[in-house]
C-alpha cells in the first residue's frame, strides 16, 4: 500500500475529518537522515502532522512546523505542500531509555518549548502562529495550536510503530476538527470512537487503510468524502538554492572557506544531498556579495 490521504465532512457538515497514512514516507525520511527510533517517532509525526495540515490549503500554499525544544533532540522542522512533505531533527541519533509504559519517550526527546507554525497562503505575509508545548508529543501540541492560536476545536492523532530493528512498520495520523456551529453532543460521541480507534499506528501497522480509520473515527455519522491523495516525502532543493545559502554568509564567511578549504561543501538539511563548489565557483560568489555590497 501506498501512502495517501483521505479528507471527509461529517455529521451534517459539522466535522471536518483528514486521516493520512505516511508509513513510506516517514521509513524514507529515517533511512535520509539515520534517525534513531525515537528521533523517528518525533520526525514522523511532525511530518504527518504537517501533511494533514496541508491538506486543508489550496495548492501552492505551504505549511512549516518547527518545534523548538529544550530536549535533547534538539528542534524538529517540517515543511509541507498539499502532498508532499519533508523535515529534519536536529540531533537524529538522540536515544533515551523508554517510558514506564514501554513506549518511545517522544515528549522527553523534545523537551519544553514551542510549537511554531508558518502558513505561506501567497498573501504579502505569511501567517505566523506560536504556542508553548504542552506534552512533546506533537499530537497534542497541534491539537492545542489549533484550538488556542486558529480557535478551531480540534483532535489530532499522530504514531509512528518502529520496529526493532528500526525501520517504521506502521506510520499515519488523523485531524478531526468541529466547524462553525457544530453542536456539543458531537464531542460526546467522537471523543468515544477516538478512544476506541487507539494509537492510530496500530491499525496502519495492521494494514488499515486511511478509510477504514476514517469511518472509525466517524462512526454513527453520516460520512462524505471529497478527496483522495498520494503522498510523498520530496525535497526541492538545488544548486542554485544552495548558492544562496553561501552567499547569505557573508564576505568574510566565504573568504574564510575560500583560504581554508579551497571552495565549499553544502549539505541540505531535507534530504542530506551534498553539492561541493570549487574555489572558482566560491570566488564568483564572493565577488558578487562584494559588488552588492559596494552597490549599496
Amino acid at each position: 500500500m501506498s501512502d495517501y490521504l483521505v479528507r471527509a465532512t461529517a455529521g451534517g457538515g459539522q466535522i471536518l475529518a483528514i486521516v493520512a497514512r505516511t508509513t513510506e514516507l516517514v521509513e524514507e525520511a529515517r533511512t535520509l537522515h539515520a534517525t534513531s527510533p525515537t528521533a523517528t517517532a518525533a520526525l514522523g509525526r511532525a511530518l504527518t502532522g504537517a501533511i494533514l495540515m496541508a491538506a486543508t490549503l489550496k495548492d501552492g500554499q505551504s505549511v512549516t512546523l518547527h518545534v523548538r525544544g529544550d530536549g535533547p533532540l534538539g528542534g524538529i522542522v517540517a515543511v509541507a505542500v498539499p502532498g508532499k512533505v519533508k523535515g529534519y531533527v536536529g540531533e537524529p541519533e538522540t536515544v533515551l531509555p523508554l517510558r514506564s509504559d514501554g513506549k518511545l519517550d517522544v515528549g522527553g526527546a523534545v523537551g519544553r518549548g514551542t510549537l511554531d507554525v508558518v502558513k505561506d497562503l501567497g498573501l504579502k505575509e505569511p501567517y505566523r502562529g506560536s504556542v508553548p508545548l504542552v506534552s512533546g508529543e506533537i499530537g497534542e501540541d497541534l491539537a492545542y495550536y489549533f484550538t488556542v492560536s486558529e480557535q478551531k476545536p480540534s483532535a489530532v492523532g499522530l504514531g509512528v510503530l518502529v520496529e526493532p530493528d528500526g525501520k517504521v512498520r506502521g506510520a499515519g495520523g488523523y485531524l478531526l476538527q468541529l466547524l462553525p456551529g457544530a453542536e456539543e453532543e458531537i464531542i460526546t460521541v467522537l471523543e468515544k470512537n477516538i478512544a476506541a480507534v487507539g494509537p492510530v499506528s496500530t491499525p496502519f501497522s495492521q494494514g488499515k487503510t486511511p478509510e477504514d480509520i476514517l469511518f472509525l473515527l466517524l462512526k454513527d455519522f453520516d460520512l462524505k468524502i471529497h478527496e483522495s491523495r498520494p503522498l510523498s516525502y520530496g525535497c526541492d532543493c538545488s544548486r542554485e538554492r544552495l548558492k544562496d545559502i553561501l552567499l547569505a554568509l557573508g564576505k568574510e564567511e566565504l573568504q574564510k572557506l575560500l583560504e581554508e578549504q579551497g571552495g565549499a561543501e553544502a549539505r541540505c538539511a531535507f534530504c542530506s544531498r551534498v553539492y561541493r563548489f570549487t574555489g572558482e565557483e566560491v570566488a564568483g560568489l564572493l565577488a558578487r556579495v562584494a559588488a552588492q555590497e559596494r552597490d549599496g
